[in-house]
């Protein structure tokens, strides 16, 4: 009898053991004790990826234990045993590099042709065969109120190509919630996730930069990263004679390496101003546009880390004028180069996850990379009792 309670002791502590431990980290600055928001948790055991919130909160599970990597551009990197981590919240506080290294920087070779080739260099590095796993979430606004909201867990398949790289959706989980008119469902359905994707790897984004029409229109300015001594920041802004650019660059970037860290575009009040409004139906009057991507280099491996788009617009219709806003993030949790295996029927081909019949299986936005401030939770609960 005694043999057999000692065998179920040992038999439960294994199986309590094994079963999975929710973590929280909050990231701060240790001067200033604000929270750092987009600051990557790396879990050494599993290799998960965490982008922080804008209150600087990671939250994730784990079975057993793992040391934490916490890195942020502007911060001296911190590696975390995992024996000082507890169950509950934790506190992670970073030490500000303060390089001041923001003066211009003196290059023989003209700043364009320098980005061309950053653009080529890493244009090339990002066209390998990988599989990233990537939480994706989309807030949408009709006339300055929240309307909808889905988010998806999700695998993009690179196919390597040295020209353009290619990818292929699979869905693991996804869920929507919200109500959509119909005069606007079908702007919201134009939105393609591979084609974002695509975009992101092929950095299509810098086209109009790479044009050699339209480079007198924009000034080239490159500092040294304020920061962090390995990298340097190229400024491209627009002409104030220019009649064609309207969006302002930032790109950071290791100098040595060649390869892009982070972009930035944005379109100021002032371009926007600019810009001609259109009366014809259908037509949509920009009122707001930025878009912001990081890359991660992590020895070899060079692939996107995360991103976010807003976008607003004006959409003119027959009878009135409605105001549409997206928020869309990508965020990579796990990187891999070996490609998964499916069968052509697992193949996502719609273009967006609002085409998809909600698949949830586990609470995936709660430790899928990035955690929902209060604040989005309390939206996203409210458009889900709406249904």
């Amino acid at each position: 009898m005694k043999k057999l309670i000692f065998l179920f002791v040992v038999l439960f502590t294994i199986t309590i053991s094994a079963q999975n431990t929710e973590y929280s980290i909050v990231v701060k600055d240790i001067e200033t004790q604000l929270p750092i928001e987009n600051a990557t948790v790396l879990i050494m055991k599993t290799k998960q990826i965490l982008i922080s919130n804008k209150d600087g909160k990671v939250t994730f599970e784990l079975t057993g234990a793992s040391a934490v990597q916490v890195s942020e551009t502007n911060y001296e990197k911190v590696s975390l045993r995992w024996d000082s981590l507890k169950p509950d919240l934790f506190v992670v506080y970073l030490k500000n590099n303060n390089n001041k290294l923001d003066e211009i920087v003196v290059s023989k070779e003209k700043p364009e042709k320098n980005l061309q080739k950053i653009v080529s260099n890493s244009r090339q590095k990002l066209a390998n065969s990988y599989r990233l796993k990537v939480y994706v979430r989309e807030f949408f606004m009709l006339d300055n109120k929240y309307s909808y909201y889905n988010d998806g867990l999700v695998n993009f398949q690179f196919e390597e190509n040295q020209k353009k790289s290619t990818t292929t959706l699979l869905v693991e989980q996804n869920r929507s919630y919200g109500l959509l008119e119909n005069d606007v469902s079908a702007d919201l359905m134009g939105y393609n996730l591979n084609n974002i994707m695509e975009n992101y790897s092929n950095l299509k984004y810098f086209d109009p930069l790479l044009d050699s029409k339209i480079k007198k229109e924009y000034e080239f300015t490159t500092t040294g990263h304020p920061n962090n001594k390995n990298y340097y920041i190229m400024s491209v802004t627009p002409l104030d004679k220019s009649k064609k650019a309207f969006d302002t660059f930032e790109i950071i970037y290791d100098p040595i390496k060649k390869l892009i860290v982070e972009f930035s575009i944005t379109i100021k009040p002032g371009n926007l101003a600019q810009i001609e409004e259109q009366t014809k139906t259908g037509s949509k009057n920009i009122t707001r546009s930025q878009v912001k991507v990081d890359y991660r280099i992590d020895g070899e491996d060079y692939y996107l880390l995360s991103s976010n788009e807003e976008i607003a617009y004006d959409l003119i219709l027959k009878d009135q004028v409605k105001n549409i806003q997206v928020r869309n993030h990508f965020i990579t949790t796990h990187f891999n180069k070996q490609n998964f295996t499916y069968s052509e029927n697992d193949v996502f081909k719609e273009k967006t996850l609002f085409n998809k019949k909600n698949k949830v299986m586990t609470k995936y936005w709660d430790i899928s990379g990035f955690t929902a401030t209060d604040e989005e939770k309390k939206l996203i609960d409210g458009l889900e009792f709406k249904l």
